[in-house]
């Protein structure tokens, strides 16, 4: 019972991500008609950058929480908090409020995620908690296979039904969950991270965003936009020199400075930029461009994300023998063909099994590929003892990269999405295709890293000294 509940509640925010961005569209034409204005492509855009910009900021700090008050406490004040707030989303009788309702849900997300898997492996004997954890993990694939479909079916009833469903899954789970969840000991005590931080790095973040979405309209001259440059530069120094510095930083970013760890990190943050491009692009392209509706934009884009738990499952086995890079190498290249291909094929004529359809399936095992290897050459590089920092890093990582890829879309297409734009949609894809050959290229590092590792370790004259001395120096 236990174990439903907290997977129950896991699904519920995985599933945000995807239905939310087949209802964009939706929204704007809504806010459309109650105003008497267009809602454009970069208003709109902060539906999705606000809540991944707060997320990516709490995660930590609420992991930090959840350990010093308890796992419990902290899950289930997520889960009715992110149920409140959407309640607010689907009442939000304006844009603004809707963003407003959208960074109390990425609070209440914040909480739940980094304790949701706390509590899972407490609730499950030992011997059972590797099966636990992959259950953990597939929830993700599921809410993303089922996310288009999903959204499609509500928003043909009306966009707001994205969020009101929300309502009766929260309710339930923290109703189940006061009853079935384990109390949980606190763990530590002492200080939480740095919030001054957080407050930088959302700024910071929040800023550049700003500055590519209005860039285009204000120019890139305009006296707003270089403000907002200059506001990220500042806020982001700021935030890396006080996280260098402080005693309890939000993120410890010398973590980065691990070889296989940077490296990792690095692929996470240019593949997921190139994986928000080319999710947002399909959307609007099929809407805006092809005028499907949600549900048919949902069901065309099923094979990719369906395509992902699978391949990934199938590779478990190939990522132990052949080691991550390749995988991260092969995931690259095949997503790139995938931006490629849509460059190439794409016509304002609907064409689903020429243009769409192939690129979606190699997109789905390009992102089956890379992803979650990327995630799990980082983390397996760290010490035992940061292995929860660095997952929340990475966590965080995934999300800032989603911020600048929707962003960057934005910033090439324009605020108004129409035919005209056919040619900036293939230059969105052509960046996409540069990052995953970029994240292709990283794959390969790591393979190089992995051998080099690998041949120090059992070279000839490696004495017992030397080799007790390996753990000090990866710290």
């Amino acid at each position: 019972m236990a174990s439903t509940v907290i997977l129950l509640a896991v699904f519920m925010t995985n599933l945000d991500l995807w239905i939310v961005n087949v209802a964009l569209p939706a929204m704007g034409a809504s806010f459309t008609s109650a105003h008497g204005q267009a809602a454009t492509l970069g208003s709109l855009s902060w539906v999705l950058n606000a809540y991944a910009i707060v997320l990516a900021a709490l995660l930590v700090v609420a992991g930090r929480m959840g350990d010093r008050i308890g796992q419990r406490p902290v899950f289930l004040a997520g889960v009715a908090l992110f149920t409140l707030a959407s309640l607010a989303c689907a009442l939000a009788p304006s844009l603004g409020w809707l963003v407003v309702a959208r960074i109390v849900q990425a609070v209440g997300a914040a909480a739940q995620l980094p304790t949701s898997l706390a509590l899972l492996l407490a609730t499950v004997p030992a011997e059972h908690r590797t099966r636990a954890t992959r259950n953990w993990a597939a929830v993700g694939g599921l809410a993303a296979a089922a996310g288009p479909v999903a959204g499609g079916l509500l928003v043909q009833i009306d966009w707001r039904w994205i969020f009101v469903i929300n309502v009766p899954i929260g309710i339930a789970t923290v109703l189940a969950g006061l009853r079935a969840l384990p109390a949980s000991a606190r763990r530590e005590e002492g200080p939480l991270p740095d919030m001054l931080g957080a407050l930088l790095v959302t700024a910071s973040i929040a800023a550049l965003s700003g500055a590519l979405v209005q860039g285009p309209d204000w120019g890139w001259s305009d006296a707003r936009t270089l403000l907002l440059i200059a506001a990220a530069v500042v806020s982001g120094a700021a935030f890396t020199f006080r996280s260098l510095r402080h005693t309890h930083p939000l993120f410890e970013l010398h973590l980065l400075r691990l070889p296989r760890f940077g490296t990792a990190s690095a692929g996470t943050f240019v593949f997921g930029i190139a994986f928000a491009i080319m999710l947002l692009s399909n959307v609007l392209w099929c809407q805006e461009i092809w005028h499907w509706s949600a549900l048919r934009t949902g069901l065309a884009m099923v094979p990719g994300p369906a395509l992902v738990p699978v391949v990934t499952l199938l590779t478990a086995r190939a990522a132990q023998r052949l080691g991550h890079g390749p995988l991260v190498a092969a995931g690259g290249v095949l997503f790139a063909a995938a931006m490629l291909w849509r460059a190439a094929f794409a016509s304002v004529t609907p064409d689903y099994w020429r243009d769409l359809l192939p690129s979606m399936v190699l997109s789905g095992i390009g992102v089956g590929l890379a992803l979650g290897t990327l995630v799990a050459a980082g983390v397996a590089s760290l010490p035992a003892h940061r292995s929860a920092t660095g997952s929340a890093l990475v966590n965080s990582v995934r999300q800032i990269s989603a911020t600048v890829g929707v962003a960057l879309l934005v910033a090439v297409v324009g605020a108004e999405i129409g035919p005209a734009q056919r040619q900036d949609f293939r230059i969105a894809w052509l960046i996409a295709a540069a990052l995953s050959v970029l994240t292709a290229a990283i794959g390969l590092h790591i393979t190089r890293s992995a051998r080099a590792t690998k041949s120090t370790a059992s070279a000839p004259d490696s004495t017992p000294a030397a080799s007790a001395s390996a753990p000090t120096d990866a710290r």
